[in-house]
């Protein structure tokens, strides 16, 4: 069966970055060495892998992975700390809710 990951990466300048791959080892290993030397990570090295999600199907990795990349950072936190409360309070609409920033 092939598998499919959506990840979470920590880089050096404390920002996130979500990605997509079918080989989680070596999309890790081509980040930190700089791979395709144009993308976001490369002048963010290191970066340390902070959450994944493993899939059976692309299609699903696909839409969580853009769900993901649509969130702000404190969502994402909440997320890759398993605080399933915070998650569910930042996932709250925001004309509603206001910015509400504990």
């Amino acid at each position: 069966m092939k598998f499919y990951y959506v990840y979470i990466l920590l880089c050096s300048d404390n920002t996130y970055y979500t990605g997509m791959t079918n080989d989680l080892d070596r999309r890790l290993n081509q980040h930190n060495e700089g791979h395709k030397n144009l993308n976001y990570t490369s002048s963010r090295l290191p970066v340390e892998l902070k959450w994944f999600l493993q899939c059976t199907n692309p299609s699903e990795a696909i839409r969580v992975e853009k769900q993901i990349k649509g969130w702000s950072r404190r969502k994402k936190k909440a997320l890759i700390d398993e605080n399933w409360t915070d998650l569910v309070e930042f996932s709250k609409n925001y004309k509603e809710h206001g910015n509400k920033i504990k």
